[in-house]
């Protein structure tokens, strides 16, 4: 029984191999008979002209007409973009750490949750630091009443300026050391820089930290931007201000914004540069990390000659496309050299070859050849 379902397996899976191999034959058929037909209508192409050059009255025939549709060129606003992957940073997104060794007493937060600017989220006990408190405060108490007499008395010109200094020394000096043991006692209450969200808790109560070891993170959606890595090959392309369209994949959105920022620092690891994109929309519904997709104008001609991209044909010299000329009253097609600029949705930006007013084959250009007669479609 066992040797049957091998049997099978083995067939089944020598059965799909050779479907997988035949299917790769016939696309490689495909593929060179395709590039036949390319090959041999450009050849047919280049016949008609030669019979054309040799015989005129063979582009005259009524019967060998191309029935066409055209088009007049005219300046347009052409603009060509890129785009590019992008993500949501927050320039408030922090993980907080001990600044002090000491074991947590208390964990006031959880994650999810929101707090305020100088909320308490984090305590550690503390008490060498309190007990030091305790201590300088009473002797700043004494400090500061024996300065009061000692000044007292100085006024009344009894004592010595040196008594007087050195009362005066000994209360601030203890007023500064209270001050450092306060500011380390903080140390040990964690609060919230700023509003924002709780979104990791990494301690428990009774946990002894050290000086470095992270507590929690932090985020806060008021500082919320768009950061993306672009290539050098951009780094002209781009100002500060200019036009971007943000896709949100995850939510489905889009709105339009400007660019906040442009470093001029090429990354070597990835030759690209960071380009800053400001969020003004939906700010509620992003998170760090957060995928989108940034379209970005690179390039814009306010009065491009500009032709759909279909009509820019290629020969073995270059590219052309065919314009419509008008020849003792009958109309013909012309070849004529152009040189692309360039594409972008289906439109190509002509740089050099046809100007305004021309009036190109936008339908029955394969048909065309040059010198032949055309028919304008109603």
């Amino acid at each position: 029984m066992k040797n049957s379902i091998l049997i099978l397996a083995l067939a089944v899976l020598m059965g799909a191999c050779n479907e997988g191999s035949e299917s790769e034959k016939l696309k490689a058929k495909l593929e060179k008979i395709e590039k036949d037909i390319q090959s041999q209508t450009i050849e047919a192409a280049e016949l008609k002209e030669q019979i054309a050059e040799l015989d005129p009255e063979f582009a005259k025939v009524t019967d060998q007409s191309v029935l066409i549709k055209s088009e007049t060129v005219k300046p347009l606003d052409f603009k060509h973009k890129i785009q590019v992957q992008g993500e949501v940073a927050s320039r408030k997104n922090i993980t907080m750490g001990a600044e002090t060794m000491g074991r947590v007493t208390q964990v006031n937060v959880s994650p999810g949750d929101m707090v305020k600017r100088n909320q308490l989220l984090v305590k550690l006990d503390a008490p060498t630091t309190e007990n030091s408190i305790k201590e300088l405060k009473t002797a700043l108490d004494l400090a500061g009443t024996i300065f009061e007499k000692q000044k007292n008395l100085w006024e009344e010109k009894i004592g010595t300026e040196v008594q007087y200094l050195e009362a005066k020394n000994r209360k601030e000096t203890l007023e500064r050391q209270l001050a450092t043991a306060q500011s380390q006692l903080d140390m040990a209450f964690i609060r919230a820089p700023f509003n924002g969200r709780i979104n990791d808790v990494s301690v428990n109560t009774g946990e002894l930290v050290q000086p470095g070891m992270p507590i929690l993170n932090m985020v806060s959606q008021e500082e919320m931007y768009l950061q993306a890595a672009v290539s050098e090959d951009y780094i002209n392309d781009f100002d500060q201000g200019d036009s971007v369209e943000v896709y949100l994949p995850s939510i489905k959105k889009s709105f339009s914004t400007i660019v906040s920022a442009v470093s001029y620092v090429i990354n070597p690891n990835n030759r690209t540069f960071q380009l800053e994109v400001k969020v003004n929309e939906f700010v509620d519904k992003l998170k760090p990390n957060q995928f989108a997709r940034l379209t970005l104008v690179d390039y814009e001609n306010e009065s491009a000659i500009v032709v759909p991209s279909d009509v820019v044909q290629q020969d073995n010299i270059g590219n052309f496309v065919y314009v419509v000329k008008s020849e003792k009253n009958q109309k013909k097609a012309e070849k004529v050299r152009v040189e692309r600029g360039k594409t972008y949705n289906g439109n190509t930006e002509i740089l050099k070859g046809i100007k305004s007013g021309d009036v190109i084959i936008s339908e029955g250009y394969r048909e065309a050849v040059n010198g032949i007669a055309v028919r304008l479609a109603q």
